[in-house]
């Protein structure tokens, strides 16, 4: 009988995680940009109606760094995000593997699931309000936290809680499974490495699977974090809302944007993380 593989530490892996989210929030974050606005405006209110024609009209008419308005609260989260999903995912994979060390794809996309919800609840959420304000009301970071805090108190920082916790896990739950299941097709079950080109390719596939699988999430999400978030009682409100009043339409708004930040977003974090997590591992073990 082959010996189980080693248990991964949490801590290397909230390491690696740290470093790769800010290589990869810096890397797409235009995409982002034009994505959150896609899925803000009304529409036909903005004078373009995609990833491209966004990003020409926003260089031209505001200049270039204008693109990365917002990015300094999603930098600020992205590295103790992604080292928090990283590290948990990896705790619960630990926790739920066999006496082999094999996990199933189920139980690959309840190790991801409790990453999303756990990053969700402890950074995902007050971040992801700040920068979609940030975003919808056309201020700086410092301008934003004032706003929020003065209208509406600390408590405004969670806005959408409960929607960020069902994007992130949804999202997570189905990224990891998929990268999990490739990883050990492509390693021929960890007899293999994993290159940095086949962790770059995994990563956007995953991060193309999870997208086309939880969009409606991401909308839903989105438009309770935004400045007219008092037009929905609560996230099951604005699923019905956004139902009646777009279609099933509604819930792919901002999905070819989101394509095109989260595809190569995905490919350099899960690339990154594996590379880092190696050397570490090398150094620390």
């Amino acid at each position: 009988m082959s010996e189980a593989p080693k248990k991964k530490s949490p801590f290397i892996a909230l390491g690696a995680g740290c470093i790769a989210g800010g290589m990869e929030a810096c890397a797409v974050w235009p995409m982002e940009f034009i994505k959150t606005q896609l899925q803000l405006a009304p529409k036909g209110s903005l004078p373009y109606d995609g990833m491209v024609s966004g990003l020409r009209h926003t260089v031209q008419s505001t200049g270039f760094l204008s693109l990365y308005r917002g990015l300094l609260p999603t930098l600020i989260g992205s590295m103790p995000k992604a080292g928090i999903r990283f590290g948990l995912n990896t705790e619960f994979k630990g926790r739920l593997k066999d006496a082999d060390g094999k996990l199933t794809p189920g139980k690959n996309f309840i190790a991801g699931m409790g990453a999303g919800i756990g990053e969700a609840f402890m950074i995902v959420a007050p971040v992801e309000t700040v920068k979609t304000k940030c975003v919808d009301l056309d201020k700086s970071f410092v301008d934003t936290m004032k706003y929020i805090l003065k209208e509406e108190g600390p408590a405004g920082l969670y806005q959408g809680a409960f929607a960020t916790a069902l994007k992130q896990g949804s999202n997570q739950g189905l990224r990891f499974m998929w990268f999990n299941e490739y990883k050990q097709m492509v390693t021929n079950d960890g007899e293999k490495p994993m290159t940095p080109l086949l962790g770059l390719f995994g990563g956007m596939s995953a991060g193309c699977f999870s997208t086309l699988g939880n969009n409606p999430f991401d909308v839903v999400k989105t438009r309770m974090q935004g400045v007219r978030a008092s037009e929905y009682k609560n996230t099951a409100d604005c699923f019905k809302q956004i139902m009646v009043k777009e279609g099933i339409g509604g819930f792919y708004a901002g999905l070819i944007p989101r394509l095109g930040r989260v595809v190569p977003g995905q490919g350099i974090i899960f690339m990154s993380f594996e590379t880092i997590q190696n050397s570490l591992e090398k150094f620390f073990l």
